[in-house]
């Protein structure tokens, strides 16, 4: 953020949806604060509002993406329930990956809160160390430590189910798929 003119809210809401449409890759909050003249926290109320209005933003460890509507082949999508240590976050994470699928999100069932859910967003092992290092620098909790016995689960997606089934089969051999 600079000393010049702050960008008006609704001109500023503007340029975020244009600028998080255009974007191939994520970003984040200081990083669109820095465009508008403004701080990352006056960012999050703008994402908040335009999030109110319905527009397919989501928030991902990386930063802010916009959801297109699908492209071209659909993909397949499926919810795989996993159980690990903390430490094998990072296998799991990249035999997922490995096997050409896209780790959407993460879901536990929390006893007091329900069910709560993040982003991951992570499609390769860049993407994965990316997150990891996330996780380490914020001195994070995962969510699946917030859970009974550690138990959570991801939807994944990919362009074939033989894609989806070699996965589950690596999660399984590693001990980390639950069925």
């Amino acid at each position: 953020m600079t000393d010049s003119i702050k960008m008006p809210g609704e001109e500023r809401r503007e340029m975020i949806l244009q600028t998080l449409r255009e974007s191939e890759k994520p970003l984040t909050g200081k990083d669109l604060g820095d465009m508008a003249n403004v701080s990352r926290q006056v960012i999050v109320g703008d994402v908040n509002l335009l999030k109110a209005v319905n527009e397919p933003i989501i928030a991902t460890s990386q930063g802010y993406l916009y959801v297109h509507p699908l492209k071209g082949p659909a993909k397949i999508a499926k919810t795989l329930v996993c159980k690990h240590t903390p430490e094998q976050t990072e296998e799991e994470l990249n035999i997922l990956v490995d096997h050409g699928l896209t780790v959407k999100d993460v879901k536990v069932e929390h006893p007091v809160y329900g069910d709560l859910s993040a982003s991951i967003m992570v499609s390769n092992r860049r993407e994965v160390k990316a997150f990891m290092h996330q996780v380490l620098e914020a001195k994070a909790v995962y969510l699946a430590n917030l859970s009974e016995e550690g138990i959570h689960l991801h939807t994944v997606t990919a362009d074939t189910y033989e894609q989806i089934n070699e996965a589950e089969n690596a999660l399984r051999k590693a001990g980390i798929l639950i069925e």
